[in-house]
């Protein structure tokens, strides 16, 4: 179900500690390290979990050279937006496959860090870029599962033996999902930190031909995103579950029977 009506920010007290679990180094610095920008200058916590180091993104260099190269340079796209925890695994870039392992893995991690809200990528072939990677698939329906997983003691009882107690995350945030709910005001020095976020890829990204300069590019889809929210200049957007409230289908249904709603 879509809508017109602008969409709305998150709430000011939604959450305290966000988990981003993407694919590859600089997949959060395509615009979403400008919201992460905005929640650490609120005191939000946030971390990151990368399923690969990206060793198979530059083809003039041998994937070990690589993934240095990636490790070195993501490390100081997290600090230029105040994130310091930054965990790689060790999953083969460009050839990820969904596994129980790697929901286990990325159900240990949200059950250490004990996030409020797990961020992840878009995972249908089409997003709102265009046509989506393949790694970029598998991370974000793993990870979608793995929120789950984290909440239920029953599954992945090894976690439990290693001290990992279940942890419910309250909010999935889906990054470029054509059907955004919410969006995040970035204007100003969170815009400019989320920019020299991506920019500090800057070995990487020279080795990609023809790719569009940094600072445009990601000021241009910030304004583009500003248009879907009011009296915002630049913003970024995601499509939030909130996992406390009823679904959207059963607020709808009964409103339609003329019932007081759930909840």
């Amino acid at each position: 179900m879509t809508s017109d009506a602008p969409l709305p920010p998150f709430p000011p007290d939604a959450f305290e500690r966000v988990l981003c679990v993407v694919a590859h180094p600089d997949d959060v610095e395509y615009g979403s390290s400008s919201a992460v920008a905005a929640w650490t200058a609120q005191g939000i916590d946030v971390a990151y979990l990368l399923l690969t180091r990206g060793e198979a993104g530059m083809d003039g260099s041998e994937p070990a050279a690589t993934a240095e190269l990636r490790v070195r340079e993501q490390i100081a796209a997290s600090a230029a937006v105040g994130v310091t925890q930054v965990d790689f695994l060790d999953y083969p870039d460009g050839v990820l496959e969904y596994s129980l392992g790697m929901r286990r893995d990325i159900t240990r991690a949200i059950r250490a860090f004990r996030p409020d809200a797990v961020m992840v990528s878009a995972w249908q072939v089409e997003f709102m870029a265009g046509l989506n990677q393949a790694d970029h698939r598998v991370a974000g329906l793993a990870a979608l599962d793995a929120v789950r997983d984290a909440g239920n003691r029953w599954v992945f009882t090894d976690l439990v033996d290693e001290g990992l107690q279940p942890w419910s995350p309250r909010w999935l945030l889906i990054a470029g999902d054509p059907e955004p709910t919410h969006g995040v005001d970035v204007a100003g020095d969170a815009l400019e930190r989320g920019v020299a976020s991506l920019e500090a890829h800057a070995e990487y990204l020279a080795s990609l031909d023809g790719h569009p300069p940094v600072r445009p590019m990601i000021t241009g889809i910030a304004a583009l995103q500003a248009q879907r929210m009011e009296g915002v200049s630049h913003a970024v957007l995601f499509r939030a579950f909130d996992f406390h409230a009823p679904p959207p289908i059963a607020v709808e249904a009964m409103r339609l029977a003329g019932g007081p709603g759930p909840g």
